[in-house]
């Protein structure tokens, strides 16, 4: 079922395993998928690895990942398993304290790492909710905002504890090995709105810090987006539905509530994208289905008018692109080898 076909030895062996694993997983994405590997490379925080796993894909994409050679660990599926499969597989690779996915037609921000380090160095969370940034197609299009100085968050005991707005994606949830773990991974076969399961497996895990700024993820918009067929995306919805009807996800009654109001939201915007597109049986399906969910969101959202939400907090931030480390670096090395008493100016 899967053909190893490259891993390189970055950390394996290492008795400091590195900080960050970002998994990259990609099927049929060869117009894309350099972005994504490049992407990652540029980061110039260095206790990282990177692991990239393809899906079986037909067309260019695992001899444009033989390429990368030691740069990257790499595995590929012999036969189609699904997005989920892949990113378990990469996690089982991966030796990281935290796991940072990302899908092969999406891009890293070029401060991600630094600004994840920043937070896991202060607050320690379990999960780390990023801010993505749309662009269309190319690359080229992403308008990152200016280097970052600061970083805009908030925290709370329990990702189902949430009061803000949050745009879930399989490429913007950052989770600890150890809460990865005890959640199983991502569900098996289970596509699309894995990423709204995984939040709901995820409900009871630990601290979470959502970054409010800056955009830490690009997500690419382009016509293969599943997002674009809404049948299958309200097929995903139903599916979260009923394993919550089912007690599938932790947290009791205590938190049915809470998870209802975070399922509020996916059900109103497949309600407003089915109407939309003219599919008003398939929207109306959706109300009849997924009403508490919708009430459950209306509450929370007027509670928090009312008594507030959470107050964010702000941490310093300085960031150094790769270019400018690697000179620092050089110059460090060239003044360490200088003989004693020479200095470097003629």
């Amino acid at each position: 079922m899967v053909g190893r076909c490259y891993s390189s030895g970055m950390f394996r062996g290492s008795l400091d395993p590195p900080r960050f694993s970002i998994i990259i997983t990609c099927h049929n994405q060869s117009a894309y998928i350099r972005d994504a590997v490049n992407s990652a490379l540029e980061q110039g925080y260095q206790s990282k690895e990177i692991v990239v796993v393809d899906d079986a894909s037909s067309d260019a994409s695992p001899q444009i990942l033989k390429e990368y050679g030691d740069k990257i660990h790499f595995a590929a599926f012999q036969t189609n398993q699904g997005c989920t499969a892949s990113r378990n597989l990469g996690a089982a690779m991966a030796t990281g304290e935290y796991f940072v996915f990302l899908d092969g037609d999406d891009v890293m921000l070029p401060w991600a790492l630094d600004v994840y380090d920043r937070i896991v160095s202060i607050k320690k969370p379990k999960i780390i909710l990023s801010c993505m940034q749309w662009f269309d197609n190319s690359v080229h299009q992403l308008q990152p905002e200016s280097v970052p100085g600061q970083i805009e968050f908030a925290e709370y005991e329990l990702l189902m504890k949430r009061d803000r707005r949050y745009q879930a994606g399989g490429s913007a949830i950052v989770m600890e090995r150890q809460a990865f773990g005890q959640v199983k991974g991502w569900t098996d076969q289970f596509f699309p709105l894995e990423d709204i399961d995984m939040l709901m497996k995820l409900g009871n895990s630990g601290p979470v810090v959502q970054i409010l700024s800056p955009s830490t993820k690009g997500y690419r918009i382009h016509s293969d987006n599943v997002r674009h067929r809404v049948p299958a995306m309200v097929g995903g919805l139903y599916k979260v539905m009923q394993r919550e009807k089912s007690g599938v996800y932790p947290g009791g009654a205590s938190l049915r509530r809470a998870r209802y109001a975070v399922l509020g939201a996916p059900v109103w915007f497949w309600i407003k994208s089915a109407f939309k597109t003219g599919l008003y049986g398939t929207a109306m399906g959706v109300l009849v289905r997924g009403w508490p969910m919708f009430l459950a969101a209306c509450a929370q959202k007027i509670g928090t008018v009312i008594g507030g939400r959470r107050k964010a907090e702000v941490l310093s931030f300085e960031f150094k692109p790769k270019e400018t480390r690697e000179r620092d670096s050089q110059n460090a090395d060239n003044a360490s080898a200088m003989p004693v008493g020479q200095t470097s100016r003629p």
